[in-house]
């Protein structure tokens, strides 16, 4: 794995930026411009697992989880805010004179909102983290366990239909903090926060790889054994980047809600959170832009061929899945590389291995 120049990832993110903030709105409709930006909250989500997978060897295969506690906090708030003082109205539905769960009052505030995004799943994957790096739990053991957890809290909410709306979910919002949301120039802003969270992702997770952390990352995924005996403790690296991981996955998820217009298990559970990993993947996890370049290809995909092809699209993303890990394992990101491998003369020096170099930086 070659390390990308600074100046040219930052040149990178700044085009993306000029892209997704001014070039979108201008050409898109309406209609296409939703989509992208539900693309973009896949691809925050997807941004975190190319830090966790790619660069740090973890296969989170529940970032659903995360997922799930930034999309249904979000959900909570703009459910009570269109209720107004009432009690939402699919709870009235069940028992008209039921009184509002406890655990909703607090989702009334904005503040305690936004500080629920970033807290739950900061504090949630810590704890998980902490449990299983330091067991050294990793691998197939440690993706199957991930995975169940996005399988039990999609039961779980699927079974609480009085509290959280089980299958049908949460819908029907009509304010985001205020900004009523079927105005076309409030969905626009929408858009654009999320489409902005996007590049501050971006450029948090490239200034993580560029620093000492982001090589002490990669050395633990190559080299965990070597990096314990130079006297680092690998549990405590994998966990910054599962807990920074987990926290994008809810910010995305907490996006996902204004601009979709609806929370259900099934954008939580098992298959949303393999979605994400084939949208990494596909894109390349090792990569910066690889990840989220992959998740808006795998969204748009979704959304294009899933309204002509309902019962087969994921056929066709299940064979390009497929036919990238066979041929391009690193992902349509590793394409420019190859073609300078391609190119390089017979008599010219490959790069030392990556654990190598990392391992180098560390210690110097």
């Amino acid at each position: 794995m070659t390390k990308l120049k600074p100046h040219l990832s930052l040149g990178g993110i700044g085009v993306f930026a000029v892209l997704l903030l001014a070039v979108a709105p201008s050409v898109l409709t309406d209609h296409w411009l939703s989509n992208l930006g539900k693309y973009c909250c896949w691809a925050i989500a997807a941004v975190g697992i190319g830090l966790a997978w790619g660069r740090g060897g973890m296969l989170v295969m529940g970032q659903g989880v995360f997922f799930a506690l930034g999309a249904y906090s979000m959900a909570m708030h703009l459910t009570l805010e269109t209720a107004g003082d009432g009690v939402p109205g699919f709870m009235v539905l069940y028992d008209p004179l039921a009184p509002l769960p406890a655990f909703w009052e607090p989702f009334r505030s904005t503040a305690f909102t936004l500080l629920a995004i970033v807290v739950l799943p900061v504090v949630a994957a810590g704890i998980l983290g902490y449990a299983l790096f330091k067991r050294r739990v990793k691998g197939a053991y440690f993706a199957i366990l991930t995975q169940a957890l996005a399988v039990a809290l999609a039961t779980l909410v699927s079974s609480t239909i009085r509290e959280t709306g089980g299958d049908t979910g949460l819908s029907d919002f009509k304010y985001f903090f205020g900004y009523v949301l079927n105005d076309p120039a409030n969905r626009t802003m929408v858009y654009l926060i999320t489409a902005g969270l996007l590049v501050a992702c971006l450029l948090v997770v490239w200034q993580l790889y560029r620093s000492r952390f982001g090589e002490l990352l990669v050395a633990t995924r190559d080299a965990e054994e070597r990096v314990r005996f130079l006297g680092y403790d690998p549990a405590n690296v994998k966990l910054v980047a599962f807990v920074g991981a987990a926290l994008m996955a809810s910010i995305g998820g907490a996006m996902f809600v204004p601009i979709v217009g609806i929370i259900t298990p099934a954008e939580i559970g098992a298959a949303a959170s393999i979605l994400m990993i084939a949208g990494v993947a596909f894109g390349g996890r090792a990569s910066l832009f690889g990840p989220a370049l992959g998740a808006i290809a795998v969204g748009w995909g979704q959304s294009s061929l899933g309204s002509t092809w309902p019962e087969g699209w994921t056929y066709i993303i299940g064979l390009l899945f497929i036919v990238v890990i066979l041929f391009l394992p690193k992902g349509l990101s590793s394409l420019p590389a190859r073609f300078r491998a391609a190119r390089r003369g017979p008599g010219e020096p490959l790069a030392a291995p990556a654990a190598t170099r990392q391992l180098e930086g560390v210690t110097s």
